[in-house]
């Protein structure tokens, strides 16, 4: 029997590994392996009064930290039945936007990219190529300096609070923004050009479940209660409060994480997921941008996500454009949060995370105080989709040697673009 391990996953957030057993052409076991520890979060905020619950939850990870913490105070708010104003969801969708914008910058041109042209590094990249690596920064600074003007600061944002928003923006601070948006926009054209001279990364083949939010309005990652599962050619939609029926979590021996499946079958969650489940947004800068990649959906190539994120980088970074222009136009209030009563209640809450479906569900007692929270990320609902990709990049190679094979797995799994410290969850065994 030989093993090909990937002792250490590099270029993506948080240790993992990779392990293949092969009895000489047949393949015994494909494991992605999550090593990292218990991060133990959940049973941290019991307790803990909800105002005090989104501060503590956005630590979880410090690339995802807005959408942790929107999607903590969405599911405190939806407890105490919150009904927040339309300003504070548009500005929640705009930070949404900026950090959407920073984490696929940060992850195609410093992360991904490097793969393709065989280079070890970002460090490497910019050594030879330094207009790529500096077009990525330039484009994730623009995403920071969304969540620092409506957030308060680019990591763990601290003016998003229950029922809205600490301050609202400054005029002047929404100049700024269209200015950096309409820069961005034209270096958003420059990426597609680089990501379209990319060589084909085609070694995957497989029929894939796709899992994404379904929102009321297409250009939302935030707003919605509803996901959507593109499955066999149907189309099931399940609802926050039914989040379990597809979660469906179990533990398994050599991970920290668990794995989830929907009807016996592992789905995959993220920005692939998402233009699969709502093709209806791909119009206009976005649709052209996806013809010129030469992206097709559904998609069989779970490769294909680096690509699905390059043309939600267009997307976003037009759509942020068009809300503040709105906003200019409209004009912006500094309006105080809406009041919470709190009471003993339960509240859940699914929105899209930059690696897909997030889910936070809590209970509180009558003081407003948690009884238990259960968070749910996209690497943990992923992680038994990227199994499958793996065993089926193994299947399909031509090659048997270690090296090869190590590189398309890597290769794979950085397409999903995984948080592996946010998918640990405190496991009780009896």
């Amino acid at each position: 029997m030989r093993t090909v391990v990937v002792e250490h996953l590099a270029r993506v957030e948080g240790h993992g590994g990779i392990t293949v057993e092969l009895e000489g052409d047949s393949i015994r076991d494909v494991r992605f392996d999550v090593f990292e520890g218990a991060r133990l979060l959940e049973p941290l905020v019991r307790g803990k009064r909800y105002d005090e619950v989104a501060p503590t939850l956005s630590r979880i990870c410090a690339i995802c930290s807005v959408a942790h913490s929107l999607t903590s105070l969405k599911a405190t708010e939806n407890a105490f039945d919150v009904h927040v104003s339309a300003q504070t969801e548009v500005l929640r969708e705009l930070l949404y936007l900026g950090e959407n914008i920073e984490s696929h910058a940060l992850h195609l041109f410093l992360l991904a990219i490097p793969d393709y042209w065989n280079y070890p590094s970002a460090v490497a990249l910019a050594a030879d190529k330094p207009d790529a690596v500096l077009l990525g920064l330039r484009l994730k600074k623009l995403g920071n300096l969304i969540q620092e003007t409506i957030g308060g600061r680019a990591v763990h944002p601290v003016n998003a609070l229950p029922g809205g928003f600490g301050r609202a923006p400054s005029l002047d601070q929404l100049i700024e923004l269209r200015r950096g948006l309409l820069e961005g926009l034209r270096d958003c054209d420059t990426a597609i050009d680089v990501m379209a001279s990319l060589p084909e990364a085609d070694f995957c083949r497989c029929d894939t479940v796709y899992a994404a939010l379904c929102p009321p309005s297409l250009d939302s990652y935030y707003a919605g209660d509803e996901m959507m599962v593109a499955c066999n050619g149907g189309r099931p939609v399940v609802h926050a409060g039914d989040y379990r029926s597809l979660t469906n979590e179990r533990s398994v021996g050599h991970s920290h994480a668990k794995h989830s499946s929907f009807r016996g079958r592992p789905f995959m969650v993220g920005a692939l997921a998402r233009l699969t489940v709502n093709p209806q947004r791909l119009t206009g800068r976005p649709a052209a941008a996806m013809e010129r990649l030469g992206l097709r959906l559904p998609s069989t190539n779970p490769m294909d996500n680096n690509k699905a994120q390059a043309v939600e980088l267009v997307r976003d970074v037009e759509r942020a454009l068009v809300v503040v222009e709105q906003l200019l136009r409209d004009g912006i209030e500094d309006e105080p949060p809406a009041e919470v009563h709190p009471r003993a209640a339960t509240g859940v809450a699914i929105t899209e995370a930059p690696r897909g479906l997030l889910i936070h569900s809590y209970t509180y007692d009558a003081e407003g105080r948690i009884v238990s929270a259960d968070v749910i990320t996209p690497t943990a609902l992923n992680a038994a989709s990227m199994e499958l990709h793996f065993r089926r990049a193994v299947e399909q190679s031509p090659e048997r040697q270690e090296a090869a094979i190590a590189r398309r797995l890597q290769m794979i799994a950085r397409a999903y673009d995984p948080c592996i410290s946010c998918s640990v969850h405190v496991v009780r065994r009896r």
